[in-house]
């Protein structure tokens, strides 16, 4: 008994420490959720706009007027974020469409395309486990001049989405790569703030154009 009793403590002293990005690392973010849901609860089928901080810094109310929108970005994040809390962040709303951005910081933090795609797959699944009736819209990862280094590795993990969009009516893929270049086939700076990552507010104007036909 006592050999037992040892050997699992030794086996749970043992395990790896859990990696920082594993670690709840969002409870603040997920709390401010809960509170703002609980003052004032979403109505089912509405259009909720998940993801990093291009969504969390796009006021809604303003590019989409009359539409029952609700904003559950969280600066940083990364796709594989929105999917561990998709429960708060998207289920419990039962919205009727979905637009997601997220990918940027992905790339940036190293991950393959391939894993960018599959973390999307994974996303979609757990939304349409429980909701299979919902749309989602996939904003293209955006070129940008910060990480126009990356702009390979962007396309291609757009490549890859848009394939995996377009076999699944329910899906959408906004293609904003072409529309954020200039003459110059380099992004356009009247759209990116001066980090030459995130939106101005004509970054915003284009892409509400841009994902208009997919939320009305």
């Amino acid at each position: 008994m006592l050999l037992t009793v040892w050997t699992i403590v030794y086996a749970l002293a043992a395990q790896p420490a859990v990696p920082a990005r594993q670690a709840d690392q969002w409870a603040k973010d997920m709390t401010a959720f809960e509170q703002r849901d609980a003052q004032k609860p979403p109505a089912p089928g509405g259009i909720v706009f998940v993801g990093s901080s291009s969504i969390r810094l796009w006021n809604l109310e303003r590019s989409f007027p009359g539409l029952p929108v609700i904003n559950r970005g969280f600066g940083g994040s990364q796709i594989i974020d929105s999917v561990q809390h998709v429960d708060l962040l998207v289920i419990r709303h039962k919205p009727r469409t979905v637009v997601f951005y997220a990918g940027d910081n992905d790339i940036s933090d190293g991950k393959s395309p391939q894993a960018v795609a599959n973390d999307f797959r994974a996303f979609v699944a757990k939304v349409h486990g429980v909701l299979p009736q919902t749309r989602i819209a996939f904003i293209g990862i955006k070129p940008s001049i910060q990480r126009w280094a990356l702009i390979s590795k962007v396309r291609e993990a757009n490549a890859l989405v848009r394939a995996f969009c377009t076999a699944d009516e329910r899906l959408g893929f906004v293609d904003v790569d072409g529309p954020m270049l200039g003459w110059d086939e380099k992004p356009r700076k009247e759209l990116l703030v001066d980090d030459g990552l995130h939106l101005t507010d004509k970054g915003y104007e284009l892409w509400t154009t841009l994902v208009r036909p997919f939320v009305e």
